[in-house]
């Protein structure tokens, strides 16, 4: 969580350099090229007649489509959207309308997983989803504003992602679900990075650099290889519910990094969802 706090902060300067396609695009392959350094540094073999004879082996056919799955949601769509949103929207903004990440995850694992969360998971979840909503309304003067619209479609392909990623984590480790995620990318990534920086005017500075790496090494990659890891240990649901900590961590972040000032609303919003964990943590225990 402490690694995805840090995303829209870093997202915010790696905007000050860099347009929004460019941002997401290069991310994407520096992202990949960690990951497939990490692969080619531990091995990859293809299969041959269902084993492995390396130590990473490539994954299975039944694979592909769900990794293909966390490539759409994690690591095109949800960066991509969640950028477009940040050129509007406040970090502390969209930080506390994420906060409505876990509710989904956990509802598209239900639909996908056969999960059967109990009613008082619900409605913990449902109350902090709710606090999220109001907020939403509240501070967009009574009507969802495009960022908003950016935000809660960046949900839905993001839970889709991360509920894929901790099924298929369940059978390879989880760095390598994000690994081979991102290599898929790459067709789409690279000439999509080189038609966004022949359109969008770039200027490195300290803060666009440190955003651009941020993103792409930690958000993009570390933070996603124990992230799986985490999903598959103690399940999808639950795991999503440590979300909720994650708006009040972005808060914290968005004062210190950005000297953004911060309404009432916010941290009130963000504390509320946070009470929410305990009690989906307990009843999902």
């Amino acid at each position: 969580m402490t690694v995805f706090s840090l995303t829209f902060p870093a997202t915010a300067w790696g905007l000050e350099g860099f347009g929004p396609w460019s941002l997401v695009a290069v991310r994407s392959v520096l992202a990949a090229v960690v990951a497939g350094g990490c692969l080619l540094a531990v091995g990859v073999a293809p299969r041959e007649r269902g084993r492995a004879w390396g130590r990473v082996a490539l994954p299975g056919r039944r694979h592909w489509a769900g990794l293909a799955v966390v490539a759409a949601g994690v690591v095109l769509g949800f960066p991509m959207l969640t950028t477009l949103a940040l050129r509007t929207s406040t970090t502390a903004h969209a930080a506390v309308v994420v906060g409505l990440l876990p509710l989904t995850t956990a509802l598209l694992s239900a639909l996908r997983m056969g999960t059967r969360p109990s009613r008082t998971f619900w409605t913990a979840a449902l109350a902090g989803a709710a606090a999220v909503l109001a907020f939403t309304v509240a501070q967009s003067g009574g009507a969802l504003s495009t960022a908003d619209l950016y935000l809660f479609a960046a949900l839905l392909v993001c839970a889709a992602g991360y509920t894929e990623g901790g099924r298929l984590a369940r059978v390879m480790p989880g760095w390598q679900v994000i690994g081979w995620a991102l290599v898929l990318c790459l067709p789409i990534s690279v000439p999509g990075a080189l038609l966004a920086l022949s359109y969008e005017p770039v200027e490195l500075t300290a803060h666009s650099v440190v955003g651009l790496l941020w993103v792409a090494a930690g958000s993009q990659f570390l933070g996603l290889v124990v992230w799986y890891r985490g999903m598959a240990a103690i399940g999808i649901p639950k795991a999503s519910q440590l979300q909720l900590a994650q708006p009040l961590l972005t808060l914290v972040w968005s004062v210190l990094l950005l000297g953004e000032q911060l309404t009432p609303a916010a941290p009130l919003t963000a504390a509320a969802v946070l009470v929410c964990i305990a009690v989906t943590q307990r009843t999902s225990a």
